[in-house]
């Protein structure tokens, strides 16, 4: 029989917390599945520890962990993963839910059922969004969705839920993921593939109260420590796009002519400057010096990735109008060395700088 724990970060909550905990107790369809359930008291205030006093008397079986500070959802999900490492070790997996309310008993239940036909998957609770949903709500979960479609090529239709199923080893390896707060939920669905963990969708009510006042998602801090690595290579790209495509540009301006031969001369001189830049840039920035033989792996793809260039190029350039001078070719390679950078990402970021074993 499946056997899981429900998870519950809280930050200064109020009675929908006991209300819930109230609804999971009295459900007797989870009563031989849920083993525990552990709430996770991220730094809450003085002036809601009485939600904590009220559960504690009420329920005394719950594991109530405490942050004596404010460290983040992702950090509180973190605390608890650890905990049930440490003491139970026959679970299949962890349930996730908010503590505001937002999730139903029926939807936890519906997202279990699903779990149970294949406990190696990520079940994740989806809402539907329409335009009665607060609009913080729909601009994060839209921007990240993309992220996720473009990085993964998978079709995640509402990231930003805190209601999921997580399989039990998946949550060992969650434990030394980077960041503490909402972009540790978002990397969970980002570096499932990596882990051969599929990502699989149960729709569920979508209940938002008082506007979602309650969320403590901050809009741009959160969404930039979300987008915070694919925005550093980014940034990374950039520098050594203007180092590469300087210098081509200068040394086709000193060659006077831009022959196939030409090109790649171009190409390899200034890829192999910008390369150095690029490569120092990932590996210590990026992707925090993640990886085995990084430096191996990168020359191989600077290799493939220089002459895809060069003939791109080449061969772009002759389907545009002609030219006197470099301006065509630079026009050419900067939409070729584009098409190149999306392509790059997802090698340097599932290959290359690869953190931890690809299997958990």
């Amino acid at each position: 029989m499946l056997k899981i724990d429900i998870i519950i970060p809280a930050l200064n909550p109020d009675e929908k917390l006991i209300e819930l905990i109230k609804n999971i107790t009295e459900t007797v369809s989870l009563n031989n599945i849920v083993k525990q359930t552990i709430i996770v008291d991220d730094g809450s205030d003085v002036h809601h520890q009485d939600i904590f006093t009220k559960l504690n008397q009420s329920y005394p079986e719950l594991v109530i962990l405490h942050h004596p500070t404010n460290r983040g959802k992702g950090a509180a999900l973190k605390t608890a993963f650890s905990y049930v490492q440490e003491h139970l070790s026959d679970l299949d997996g962890v349930a996730t839910m908010d503590s505001d309310g937002q999730h139903t008993v029926s939807a936890l239940q519906s997202c279990l059922d699903k779990f149970s036909l294949n406990p190696r998957r990520l079940v994740i609770g989806v809402r539907h969004f329409t335009n009665n949903i607060p609009f913080r709500s729909q601009f994060g979960n839209l921007l990240t969705s993309g992220l996720v479609r473009l990085l993964t090529h998978q079709n995640i239709s509402d990231t930003q839920t805190g209601l999921r199923v997580i399989p039990i080893d998946y949550t060992a390896t969650l434990i030394d993921f980077p960041g503490n707060r909402f972009e540790f939920e978002f990397d969970m669905l980002l570096q499932a593939k990596k882990y051969d963990i599929q990502v699989v969708e149960q729709p569920i009510p979508t209940i938002y109260l008082d506007g979602n006042s309650s969320s403590h998602f901050r809009v741009i801090r959160d969404s930039i420590a979300i987008y915070s690595r694919f925005l550093k290579f980014a940034a990374s790209g950039l520098i050594s796009f203007l180092i590469d495509i300087s210098l081509f540009y200068l040394v086709l301006f000193f060659l006077r002519n831009h022959s196939l031969n030409s090109i790649l001369i171009a190409t390899i001189t200034s890829r192999v400057l910008s390369s150095i830049a690029n490569y120092a840039i990932n590996h210590q920035v990026v992707f925090n010096r993640a990886g085995h033989q990084t430096l191996i792996k990168y020359a191989l793809l600077f290799v493939a990735q220089m002459f895809a260039s060069g003939y791109f190029t080449d061969l772009l350039t002759d389907l545009l109008p002609v030219t006197s001078g470099p301006i065509m070719p630079t026009i050419a390679k900067m939409i070729v060395d584009f098409i190149l950078f999306m392509i790059s990402y997802r090698i340097q970021s599932n290959f290359i700088f690869k953190e931890g074993p690809q299997h958990v």
